[in-house]
């Protein structure tokens, strides 16, 4: 039944001028890094729900993400989050990561759960806060060499909640101090990802608010630099996929946050609430690297895709296993727009045949090529499926409640 339904899938798709063999090679490169504290226990500003069987600590993260990648094929990598994933030994919990084949990805400082950083953490008008935070920065860069990291992925958040609380301008200025420092302990193989969001925890003001202020600041910074975009960090009805061209344009598209959201910062499961969204964020992803720029092609092709997400009231593995797979569907969906047709439309200015062009590879069922890619790799046909049949929920279940919490 199944190669029955990949045959008509194939002769659909050499008709349409798409080379499958193209579109298979790309979905077998591709990497999406889990996060270790999407395994933890997490919960709302109002409560951490405990669930039976998480992670006591960082070792034990690495084997639920581990059994992701095993099903999947396209998670190689976790991104740990200091101090939450602060060992005593980093090279033991490398060589961990290795053992279970999967590797130690981002590194992510945590500048947002000490009491010293209520008023802020880089950007705190009192200089011993701000050298206690920029400390953490450079002890981060040191794990990520340790480690062999490659990447440093920021996040803060600092801000205010009221006119006239801070200087503004005084804070941005600390900012950039205290980045350049980071920047400058850098190893020469390392990138920066900074990341935005324009509220929350701070209502009046946070200190960077949008894609251009962390655009602004890691242009300043050097090449290293680069923008990292979280699909929940900004406000309703904004157009993500313009933002991810213009970064790209510029050279300056780092990573992402993949999570979905219906009203703000929502933590939800990749593409739960808006895959088209997700899947044009892959169109011009995919449009960039056939671009004739070289800078611009490179940049597109070293995108570090990475999920961010709060498992509040879903069982962790099951829930990161849905947005790993949500990703790959919807790129393997925008892998399947005919690139020649849209650019013809758009010379004629045809406008609903460009736009045709574009969504009826979105419409199109991509399950038929991806239970035949995975058959290729050896890995189970339904991932979600193989792993309820595992028994691995029920063999972990004996470590209890009360794991690694956010």
């Amino acid at each position: 039944m199944q190669d029955r339904a990949y045959a008509v899938f194939e002769e659909q798709q050499k008709n349409r001028g798409i080379d499958l063999e193209h579109v298979k090679s790309k979905l077998k490169s591709i990497e999406v890094e889990t996060p270790s504290w999407g395994y933890g226990d997490s919960g709302t500003r109002f409560k951490v729900f405990k669930q039976e069987g998480v992670p006591r600590d960082p070792f034990e993260k690495f084997e639920d993400a581990a059994q992701v990648h095993k099903l999947t094929g396209i998670c190689p990598s976790v991104a740990i989050h200091i101090p939450w994933d602060k060992v005593d030994d980093y090279d033991k919990l490398k060589r961990h990561a290795a053992s279970l084949g999967v590797r130690i990805g981002a590194v992510n400082p945590n500048l947002f759960q000490e009491d010293d950083y209520i008023f802020g953490s880089v950007t705190n008008s009192n200089p011993a806060v701000r050298r206690k935070a920029t400390d953490h920065l450079l002890e981060c860069v040191q794990i990520a060499r340790t480690v062999g990291s490659d990447a440093l992925s920021l996040w803060f958040a600092d801000g205010t909640n009221y006119p006239g609380q801070a200087d503004i301008r005084k804070r941005k200025a600390w900012m950039q101090e205290a980045l350049t420092e980071m920047y400058q302990a850098m190893d020469p193989a390392m990138r920066m990802l900074i990341e935005y969001k324009f509220f929350e925890p701070a209502f009046y003001h946070t200190d960077l608010a949008d894609w251009g202020m962390a655009f602004n600041l890691a242009n300043k910074l050097g090449p290293q630099a680069q923008v990292l975009v979280d699909t929940g960090h900004h406000p309703q009805g904004t157009n993500v996929e313009h933002i991810v061209a213009y970064l790209l344009d510029e050279e300056k598209l780092g990573g992402f946050h993949f999570n979905s959201r219906k009203y703000a910062d929502d933590d939800l499961i990749v593409g739960s609430a808006n895959p088209y969204e997700l899947f044009l964020i892959f169109y011009q992803i995919l449009e960039a690297a056939a671009d004739t720029n070289a800078g611009v092609r490179r940049t597109a092709d070293h995108i570090a895709y990475m999920i961010d997400q709060s498992h509040a009231i879903e069982p962790k593995i099951p829930a990161m296993l849905r947005s790993v797979l949500n990703v790959q569907t919807q790129y393997a969906k925008a892998l399947l727009v005919n690139f020649d047709e849209v650019r013809e439309a758009q010379a004629r200015q045809d406008v609903l045949g460009a736009e045709d062009a574009v969504r009826s590879a979105y419409e199109i069922d991509v399950t038929p090529l991806l239970v035949a890619l995975r058959e290729e790799q050896g890995l189970p046909a339904d991932p979600m499926k193989a792993y309820l049949q595992s028994g691995y929920g029920e063999s972990i279940l004996p470590r209890g409640k009360g794991g690694a919490s956010w």
